[in-house]
């Protein structure tokens, strides 16, 4: 079988690249001898550094905006993981948010016959929940409202069109038919680091520590009350690939088209109490001179992190009921509030901050 994936894929919400990468690992360390995997890469460098990792992978060059060469991929694809990767026969890797690229991808896929049917499973994001605070321009506040993608599947899979990644939901759930087989992806916060080639940092909770490192002490957007649930990045990669899985399988025990909606959370946390967990571990290690939280103005957290006031402000609720009862994805990594620690250390280190607080420990300050 074939496969596609992109490796140089940026997404505003989530880490994709991060995800990407950790998925294709995922994916080669079970099945390298099952399925023939293709890479979109933007270069040389990127291609190093997937052929590195897995020389057995066939390497496409193009990026998301390569319509015809995406077209073409997904015609001789089985499986497109996007912006993951298409796997066994063909996986691909693409952004949550790029039109051009899914547009692309499934009008390649629909040149597959129905007694054939081509496979993609798309990577959004629940970054698409945030749209009610958004509307209300609303953050740090709490919210009950819980989505599921079980019993509530549909009300997922028709909010209003404005929300985040909703634009290319809407072009994967249109192109479900007779010869095109989707499933939607939608991971929360991820934390925890890759094992893929390239960038093996997430977004959320790193950005969170760079800030506080920035700025030296915690910050937090409004009241601190508002609920996101999370994935550690391993656990995403199972259920990436028990999807694929299903999909080389005929479609399998896994739901596709309007009820293949898979929220991949294990858990939920308050950003309010990670910020304060974030400064603790940040002051506890020296890096900072106090374990203060602050509460900055929305236009300060946006100058610190692009969209900021959204990733730690607005509320993202969701349980993941169809991957638990259909694949059988038992998620199992630690929890977020135990990856703290490194990941503010890990940060520091990026910022050059461990060898200064090194030097000044050596120069008795």
């Amino acid at each position: 079988m074939s496969a596609l994936a992109d490796w140089d894929v940026v997404q505003a919400s989530t880490s994709v690249d991060e995800a990407c990468g950790d998925a294709l690992y995922e994916l080669m360390r079970q099945h390298s001898n099952d399925y023939q995997v293709a890479a979109l890469v933007r270069n040389s460098e990127k291609g190093a550094q997937v052929a590195s990792q897995y020389p057995s992978i066939r390497l496409v060059y193009g990026d998301l905006d390569s319509a015809e060469t995406l077209h073409e991929e997904a015609k001789k694809a089985d499986v497109v993981l996007h912006p993951l990767l298409t796997a066994p026969p063909h996986v691909d890797c693409a952004s949550a948010d790029h039109v051009v690229a899914a547009e692309a991808l499934t009008s390649g896929l629909a040149a597959h016959a129905p007694e054939s049917p081509g496979y993609i499973i798309h990577t959004s994001g629940t970054g698409i929940l945030m749209f009610a605070d958004m509307e209300r321009q609303i953050f740090g506040e709490s919210s009950s409202k819980i989505y599921d993608d079980w019993e509530g599947v549909g009300e997922v899979t028709s909010i209003p069109d404005f929300a985040p990644h909703r634009n290319v939901d809407k072009i994967i759930l249109a192109a479900s038919d007779n010869n095109v087989k989707s499933a939607i992806v939608c991971p929360p916060t991820i934390y925890g680091p890759g094992r893929g080639p390239g960038n093996q940092r997430s977004h959320q909770v790193p950005e969170l520590s760079r800030c506080t490192l920035q700025k030296g002490h915690g910050i937090q957007v409004g009241a601190g009350k508002t609920f996101w649930t999370n994935v550690h990045v391993h656990d995403l990669s199972h259920a990436f690939v028990a999807l694929v899985e299903a999909a080389v399988a005929g479609g399998g025990k896994a739901s596709w088209g309007n009820e293949g909606y898979y929220f991949t959370e294990n858990g939920e946390h308050v950003w309010g109490d990670i910020a304060r967990l974030v400064a603790g571990a940040a002051h506890k290690q020296g890096f900072i001179a106090s374990s203060e939280v602050k509460v900055l103005p929305n236009e300060e957290i946006e100058g610190l992190c692009k969209a900021g006031t959204l990733l730690w402000g607005a509320n993202s609720r969701c349980r993941a009921v169809r991957a638990r009862k259909l694949l059988g994805w038992s998620p199992k990594g630690i929890s977020l509030e135990r990856v703290i620690t490194d990941t503010v250390a890990a940060e520091a280190n990026l910022r050059g901050l461990v060898q200064h607080h090194a030097a000044k420990l050596a120069g008795g300050e």
